[in-house]
């Protein structure tokens, strides 16, 4: 009898369409939930903090939609508001507790937040939690809506909500590349074609070209945001609005702008809508472009600064720690290496979002709860992978001037300059002399009497190599 009564002071009984089931008397969360906790135990994190805050503000202008079309009575549709607004705020987040891959298109996401504003809404109307005649988490906090719905939108703001973080820093890195395409500006280098020696550039051209890319990034990841603000609210189960008033449906979006601060537009073929997750492939997309950018300019850091004696040495990383538990004095470039590291867990993010989103059949896409999972990885790493670059490697970085010019003066690649004057031929001979004897391009030439000191002077001026441009009164050909 004791044990019983123990039983019955610390769970409540709820009831599904499955059965019914003991939850703890004190939690906010539901029978619903709590299945979705057994059934799915994958990752063993919980879903994002910005998504249960986008959960929120979907419920919290479905109640006002809901009573401004006269369906849901004042007090109850304050009490939801009330409830939404302390999620937002940061309360009960520790309630939603179903895992972010999970099966059922997001059913589980959804039911977690109707259940758990449902309770708060319950509380704050004077209730005891799990009265559900009070406050329903389906007729009441659900009400005009399906996961199929709120999910997506859910998933729209919260990338809308995440992505000004990464661009932020992404706007950081270009500042960083250009400040240093300034700084070298005057540090002459050899280009490399197919790692091999091509023809001169200046260190600053090449920072300048790292700029340009990221630049280029920011512009593609900020359009791709636009699809994102397309929202099926309004379409319920599978584009049709079925169980919503149509004023709700006229009015549901207009009242999610003024809950969010964002410029969302409701789908202009809810069908369509509801059917494909194409924005989401998409931005991703943009982002996988982004770290496939930012993974080659990592991997050119990682080769200038080889060595540091044995290899180019053309650049000087920060040191940010030992490299190795062996070898004493080693320093590794691993701010590059991390991200390098990120932009692969970002491609293998990219394909699973390309293939959740091909894996959509007939009126649903019922793999929206894993691209989520994966886009927002995506994007927080990248966010903190460009911070870490940022300030621990781009702005401490330096250049080997002396050793850059050395490995100019004594490559062959400096021998592409002689052939408009001296042609492609006999600049082909210099170069194979070059190379058999190990003597400088410049000895060669003057050895042979090709050309005058002068004229060597002018057409060897590394400098002017990394600018268009020759003089016709010299040429010789």
């Amino acid at each position: 009898m004791e044990q019983y009564s123990i039983k019955e002071k610390d769970f409540r009984i709820e009831s599904d369409s499955i059965g019914t089931r003991e939850v703890p008397k004190d939690a906010y969360y539901g029978v619903q939930t709590l299945r979705a906790v057994e059934n799915f135990k994958i990752t063993g994190l919980k879903i994002h903090k910005e998504f249960i805050n986008s959960l929120a503000e979907i419920k919290m202008a479905s109640a006002i939609t809901n009573g401004e079309v006269g369906l849901l009575s004042k007090n109850i549709e304050k009490a939801i508001v009330r409830a939404c607004d302390e999620i937002v705020s940061g309360a009960l987040h520790e309630e939603y507790i179903t895992d972010p891959i999970q099966g059922g298109a997001g059913t589980s996401m959804n039911m977690n937040a109707n259940e758990v504003i449902a309770n708060r809404a319950i509380e704050i109307l004077g209730g005891e939690k799990g009265d559900y005649s009070i406050v329903h988490p389906n007729d009441h906090v659900n009400m005009g809506q399906s996961t199929n719905d709120v999910i997506p939108t859910a998933g729209k703001i919260t990338a809308l909500r995440l992505l000004p973080k990464a661009l932020n820093k992404l706007k950081e890195l270009y500042e960083a590349l250009k400040a240093k395409s300034e700084e070298f500006d005057d540090v002459i280098k050899m280009g490399r074609t197919q790692m091999q020696d091509a023809v001169p550039i200046r260190l600053g051209q090449e920072f300048g070209a790292y700029s340009a890319v990221v630049n280029r990034d920011i512009k593609r990841i900020e359009k791709s945001m636009e699809v994102l603000k397309v929202v099926n609210m309004g379409a319920t189960a599978i584009g049709t609005g079925i169980n919503a008033d149509k004023q709700y449906e006229e009015k549901i979006v207009p009242n999610l702008n003024t809950v969010t601060g964002l410029n969302l537009k409701q789908s202009e073929n809810l069908v369509d809508g509801t059917q494909n997750v194409d924005g989401f492939v998409e931005v991703s997309s943009a982002i996988k472009t982004c770290a496939v950018s930012l993974s080659k300019i990592a991997n050119d850091l990682r080769l200038m600064s080889s060595g540091p004696k044995t290899g180019f040495g053309e650049i000087n990383l920060p040191p940010k720690q030992n490299g190795s538990s062996i070898m004493p004095g080693k320093v590794n470039p691993v701010i590059p290496e991390v991200v390098n590291q990120v932009a692969f867990n970002i491609i293998g993010n990219d394909m699973t979002i390309t293939m959740a989103a091909e894996a959509g059949q007939l009126e649903l896409n019922a793999f929206e709860p894993v691209i989520f999972y994966k886009l927002f990885e995506s994007i927080e790493t990248l966010t903190n992978g460009v911070d870490t670059f940022i300030n621990n490697c781009i702005l401490g970085i330096t250049a080997n001037k002396n050793r850059c010019k050395d490995l100019v003066e004594n490559s062959v690649g400096i021998v592409t300059a002689l052939c408009p004057y001296v042609g492609y031929k006999e600049s082909a001979r210099i170069a194979k002399i070059a190379m058999k004897t190990g003597e400088p391009v410049r000895e060669i030439i003057l050895k042979l009497g090709i050309l005058d000191e002068e004229q060597l002077n002018e057409v060897l001026d590394t400098k002017a190599m990394t600018e268009p441009g020759i003089s016709a009164k010299q040429l010789i050909i």
